[in-house]
């Protein structure tokens, strides 16, 4: 029992982690890509798959890499195991799995982190702008960090 709580504090964690990373890496990413010398089509979208290691996954989805397709691809794609969207899912159904071990706090930063993440689609994120979403992301990292620093027992398993 104790493996399988750790297993999932340590996969909540990083779950939580990874998705602060890729919104860094898109953000980055679309700023370089509007400098005049880019091109909507030019190897640093590519570049950016391949970081994540998501190449050959996002090649079989679709012919080409815009910023677009690269941006849904890693945020909201329900079906690439390293996006925004499903790294969000997994950080919520690890911290729901060990709900009696991380504190209500922290639990109430991933599910309606969770739960906000459900409503962005690509013309709402398109909308408020790509840089404020990428900020959310960022944001929402923070504050559970902050949350679990902030609340967590300190004990001699704290150290």
């Amino acid at each position: 029992m104790l493996s399988r709580t750790a297993d999932n504090l340590f996969w909540m964690g990083r779950s939580v982690e990874r998705p602060e990373n890729t919104a860094r890496m898109l953000d980055v990413t679309y700023r370089n890509a509007m400098l005049p010398s880019a091109t909507e089509h030019s190897n640093e979208w590519i570049a950016t798959l391949n970081v994540g290691g998501d190449v050959d996954a996002f090649f079989d989805k679709h012919p080409l890499a815009s910023a677009r397709n690269v941006i849904e691809y890693m945020a909201l794609d329900p079906t690439n195991p390293s996006s925004i969207y499903t790294s969000l899912e997994n950080a919520r159904e690890n911290a729901r799995a060990t709900r009696g071990t991380i504190t209500s706090e922290m639990w109430e930063s991933i599910n309606d982190t969770w739960l906000e993440m459900r409503s962005h689609t690509w013309e709402k994120i398109e909308t408020r702008g790509l840089s404020r979403f990428f900020d959310w992301v960022k944001e929402r990292s923070h504050v559970f960090r902050g949350v679990a620093d902030g609340t967590m027992l300190r004990d001699d398993s704290y150290l």
